[in-house]
């Protein structure tokens, strides 16, 4: 493995997120894996993230299996701070994967939005666990 400083913020139980740690290994980089749900980042942190990412924290709110609907978390009137706020509070709000490498920090959704951020590229064929081929056996991007 490439001694390469890596970090991913993953939840094992998200396919995207798995799909992404996958490609960073099969790139020859064993990053280093935050759960971040058991291990949250600091408000700092998280800020830090979201402003290196070029995104708004509205861009990271997960929606999809957390408390986003019953915190009302679509009123356009919340400010970045409130949603920070909630996502301290409730980290399942943060949305996942989140790489950063020495080529820039990015929320992978895809996950093969990973490939942009890796500076070796991929050692062999790889496909998602859909069966959705992103490498070819030459290591070629597919998609």
């Amino acid at each position: 493995m490439t001694a390469i400083d890596v970090i991913i913020y993953h939840n094992p139980d998200c396919g995207t997120s798995r799909n992404t740690l996958a490609m960073i290994r099969n790139a020859g980089i064993e990053p280093h894996v935050i759960e971040y749900l058991k291990a949250p980042p600091s408000r700092a942190m998280l800020d830090q993230l979201i402003e290196r990412a070029g995104i708004t924290p509205r861009d990271l709110l997960r929606q999809k299996g957390t408390p986003y609907a019953e915190l009302r978390l679509d009123d356009e009137r919340l400010t970045n701070e409130q949603l920070v706020d909630a996502m301290m509070e409730h980290p399942i709000l943060i949305n996942r994967p989140i790489v950063v490498s020495p080529l820039g920090v990015k929320l992978c959704r895809p996950s093969e939005a990973v490939l942009d951020l890796l500076p070796t590229p991929q050692q062999g064929a790889f496909a998602k666990e859909d069966g959705e081929w992103v490498i070819g056996t030459g290591g070629e991007r597919l998609i």
